[in-house]
Parts: structure tokens; sequence; C-alpha cells
């Protein structure tokens, strides 16, 4: 993508709109994203991807999940960024020609030699390089473009200054992490989970060994009859909470300017891994920052409601990770906290008869007349209604959709869209 810039109030702003990239950990969640805003979209295949326990696509459903993304514009990437061994090798050009085949967009790759097997089996597929391979300044991102990379996504401890002077330098597509999960190592380059599971971390194995919670101890040699022990010494009193090393969540959802003006070609939303409701939630907040920015940048400003938004489907805290500053200790969680997402996802919306006012509800969890439930979808949807009378597909009445993917149907207090989405509020929230 070519960047063009102009002087706009002293500060540099691109013409052309970032790439809004999503994760789809399913053919669904491909959907979900797509509908609620996404320009692309990164999935997994059935091999050589860092995420073993998403539900990965066959190369039938990337056909499906390409054709259904072209029909709205949106492309789809393939992640083969797992750092291969020996054995892990045999059959590789037959995979990426199959990626090819399916229409794939772009393969996201960390490790040489699945870059230089793409180059000769599948010469129609983009290379995107990897934020595994830790690129951290414009000399690196220039090798990286004249051994043939079409983009770069840099290491998610790249701070702002940094990624300024790689695109004031190098003519290259960049991509960096804008939200979601941080890993506790660097790049993601653990060894943790293959240490503790057996589980290799770089090849889809991640155990998630930070976000266990552990107890601490010291020791101190201890005679025990002729043998000399080791004796365990707790540095914890009964009732403490369990340590952990888990980092907080990456939000750059009020800094959206700052990224177009740094020169950012594309937004990447973390979370292959989660929900469909994250997933539409997440994409939809971006979306709305990124177009209110370029329909008039010098009066843009951020609508707290964005946040908001992106704080009901949040898992933890959230923070704006190495973009600023170096983390410090308050950017880790130490302890238990709060569940920071209040809501719980309860509905999809199927259909909407505008006659009888009645929305048809795929259940995706408990809910039941005499609550309170939220609506809302990529077309600007967002009301508030108490839950009224419910009835299955034959009419009869129930006192509660408590069954999964139960079809129900119910008055809806204002006009609603397939793919719209409804949420109720936890207890004790």
């Amino acid at each position: 993508m070519t960047l063009l810039k102009q002087e706009l109030l002293g500060k540099r702003v691109r013409f052309e709109k970032p790439e809004l990239l999503a994760p789809a950990g399913s053919l669904e969640k491909l959907k979900f994203a797509v509908h609620y805003g996404a320009d692309a979209v990164y999935i997994g295949g059935q091999q050589y991807g860092l995420r073993s326990n998403a539900d990965n696509f066959t190369f039938e459903e990337m056909r499906e999940g390409v054709e259904f993304a072209e029909k709205y514009g949106a492309k789809v990437f393939v992640a083969t960024n797992i750092y291969a061994h020996n054995e892990d090798l045999s059959g590789l050009e037959d995979y990426l020609r199959g990626i090819q085949d399916a229409g794939v967009h772009a393969i996201i790759v960390a490790d040489p030699i699945i870059i230089e097997t793409c180059k000769r089996a599948a010469p129609k597929l983009e290379i995107h390089l990897s934020t595994q391979q830790s690129t951290m300044n414009r000399q690196a991102v220039q090798f990286w473009k004249e051994e043939g990379i079409d983009r770069v996504v840099l290491a998610r401890e790249a701070t702002m200054e940094e990624i300024v002077e790689i695109k004031t330098h190098v003519d290259m597509e960049i991509e960096v992490f804008v939200h979601g999960a941080m890993c506790s190592s660097y790049s993601g380059r653990c060894v943790l989970s293959n240490h503790f599971t057996d589980r290799d971390s770089n090849r889809g194995g991640c155990s998630q060994s930070c976000r266990w919670k552990y107890d601490l101890f010291t020791t101190e040699e201890e005679l025990s009859g002729p043998q000399i022990g080791i004796k365990e010494i707790p540095l914890f009193q009964t009732g403490d909470n369990p340590f952990s090393m888990s980092s907080k969540d990456l939000c750059m959802i009020e800094y959206v300017p700052e990224l177009i003006r740094a020169g950012v070609d594309s937004f990447k939303i973390e979370g292959r891994m989660k929900s469909v409701h994250y997933v539409a939630t997440v994409v939809n907040a971006y979306r709305q920052a990124i177009d209110a920015y370029f329909a008039d940048p010098e009066h843009y400003e951020m609508k707290p409601e964005w946040l908001y938004e992106i704080q009901k489907a949040a898992n933890r805290p959230l923070n704006t990770g190495f973009f600023y500053d170096r983390p410090g200790h308050e950017d880790h969680i130490f302890e238990p906290e709060d569940k920071a997402a209040p809501y719980d996802f309860v509905g999809v919306v199927m259909a909407y008869d505008e006659a009888t006012e009645t929305a048809l509800i795929q259940q995706r969890n408990h809910f039941k007349p005499g609550q309170e439930v939220e609506f809302f979808g990529p077309k600007g949807t967002f009301f508030k209604q108490t839950v009224g009378e419910l009835h299955d597909e034959e009419g009869k009445s129930l006192d509660a959709a408590r069954h999964p993917l139960q079809l129900i149907r119910m008055k809806v207090e204002q006009p609603v869209r397939p793919f719209d989405m409804m949420r109720k509020k936890m207890r004790n929230s």
C-alpha cells in the first residue's frame, strides 16, 4: 500500500484508511468479524499455526471463508507461524499449495524455510512476517523487504516512536497489534509451556502457563538422618491470593489518530480463541473510531462509549502495552481481580419480522422474561429493553431460554437485523 500523507494542523495524516484486521478462530467468527467491519481476517489451518486448540480451518472451510469475505470486500490471511522442526517439514509444499488454491490472500510466517518454500510452491500468496520474528528496527524491516516480504508485523515491544522511524525510512507495509492479550514472554517466544506440560509453545501448543496461579516457595537444606534433603519453605500464608504473572490486555482505541499518523497500515486485533461476542464488539468499536477519524480528521473526538463497549467484552484490565512506556508492575496482574466484562452474551438475531416486531433469536446463554438486555449491531443498532414473553419456533410459551442454540421468538422494541447480538448484565456487577 502506498502511503499518501499531507500536513494537517502540523501532523501527518494519511489519505488511505488502515486495514482493520480481526481474528477468526472459526468460520462463524470469520463471518461475524466481516459483518462487524473487519477489512481482513486471519485464521489458522490444520497445520503450522500457533493456535492448535482453536477450531482451525480445513481447506474447504478456507474456501468458504474466502468466498464470504470477498462478497464484502474483505481478505483472508492464514497463520503458518510456527518455528518448524525437521519433522514438521514433510508435506509443507502441498499444504501451502492448498492454501493458495483456496483463494487465501496471504500467509503469516516466522520461519525462513516456510518463507522460501512459499515463494517456490505458492507464489501467488503474499507473505507477511509474523510478530514472532521480533522485528523492531528499520534496518531489519529493510532486510525483510529485500527478501521479498510483502508486510512486516512488528514485535509487540515496538514503541510508537520506533514505528514512526520505520515508516519514515522504509516503504513497507507495517502491521501492528492494537488490541488483545499480551504475552509475558518476548514476542511470544516462550518455553514455559514446553517445560511444564510438554506442549511446544512455538508449534501451536501453548498451555498459557503465565496465566496460571502459583504458590511461592524457597528451599533450604536439612539433615534427615544420614542424608541431606531439601526443605520447602512457603513464602505465603494460608488464605493469601496465589501469585500470577499475567499481563494486562492491550487497548489502543483511545489512540487511533496517533496510530494512523504514525503510518500503521494494518490494525491487528488479537484473539482467535476469543468468543464471537468479543470479536464482534471489539471490531465494531475500532471500525467506528477509524471511520469517524477519516470522516473529519480535524474535528475527531474519541467517544467514551467505544471504550465502554470494549470493556463489556474484555477479560482483563487494559493498558497501552509498549507504545508509550515500558510496562511496569502496575501493568501486570498479580492477584485475582474483578471480572472486567460484567456482561454475558446471550443471543444472536437470526431474523426479524417487521409486521409483528418479533425477532428470531438463537440462544447463546440463559435469559428469561423480566431481565434487561442490550441489543447491538454493526449498522448502529443499540438499545436496551426488558425481555417480555418468549416462545419457541412452534409458538409454545417458555419460562426461560435455557437450551444452547435454541431458536426463540420475542418482541423487540426497535428493528433488528441478522447478526445483531443480545447481551445481559451479569448478576452482582
